[in-house]
């Protein structure tokens, strides 16, 4: 398989303090990926720089054998990359199928064309319910994004990061705060719009990381210090000291 994503001795500053030091990774096509590691590791810098929200200091970013280092977000999500952060981002005054339907606007070329009324787009429209079937979300299709729950706010998002059909997608931290049966319910959700896509993870959750992710990278200290299965994780001492500790017993 091919590589959906392939960072090389990426680097970066803020000032004098080094953050991700020599970065090394290949996440294959069509793979779950999970990226844990001790708080101040530099994941979420590290979704930032392969997502153009930051630039890197030095190295090398490829999107399915793309150089993207140093595009805008905007460039690289037309490449085929989308992401979610930590604290949720949604338009919270429009309705549930709005949200979604922004996200699939452009994907299908109506850019900024604000002549037209979205509401006779039919192709915009159908491919908007199909997400909103796909996450669960039809029922509350007219509802105004803000009043959901937090768990439905995180179900939207998804939908909007998938919306545009990216084939990479990148979930920042996608069940915390929530309860067990949230949790359950929002992995069970992470596998199904997965499916025949490339999925990058932060998580904290040791159960959601090791029930859901076909490999798992550590990063400790701006570095990855191990990349393998579940099971190659879990028998990893260097692994277990630096990070997972009794949690991987």
């Amino acid at each position: 398989m091919s590589a959906a994503l392939t960072l090389r001795d990426v680097r970066k500053n803020f000032g004098p303090t080094a953050i991700i030091r020599g970065l090394e990774l290949e996440i294959t096509q069509g793979e779950r990926h999970a990226i844990i590691g001790p708080n101040g590791a530099g994941k979420s810098t590290m979704f930032h720089l392969i997502s153009g929200r930051i630039g890197v200091t030095s190295g090398s970013i490829e999107l399915k054998g793309q150089e993207i280092t140093g595009l805008a977000p905007y460039e690289i999500n037309r490449r085929g990359l989308s992401r979610s952060f930590q604290v949720t981002n949604i338009f919270p005054k429009l309705s549930v199928f709005e949200n979604i339907r922004c996200g699939v606007l452009w994907s299908l070329g109506y850019k900024y064309s604000f002549w037209r009324f979205v509401d006779r787009l039919r192709d915009a429209n159908e491919r908007a319910e199909q997400v909103l079937d796909l996450i669960g979300l039809g029922a509350r299709r007219e509802t105004p994004a803000g009043i959901l729950t937090y768990a439905e706010q995180r179900a939207l998002e998804i939908g909007i990061t998938i919306a545009g059909g990216a084939d990479v997608i990148m979930l920042d931290e996608p069940t915390a705060g929530m309860s067990n049966t949230e949790t359950e319910q929002a992995v069970a959700l992470i596998r199904k719009v997965s499916e025949g896509r490339t999925l990058v993870m932060v998580e904290h959750d040791m159960s959601v990381v090791f029930g859901l992710a076909d490999r798992i990278s550590v990063l400790v200290y701006g570095q990855i210090i191990a990349t393998g299965t579940p099971m190659e994780i879990r028998a990893n001492k260097a692994v277990r000291e630096a990070y997972l500790g009794e949690e991987a017993h």
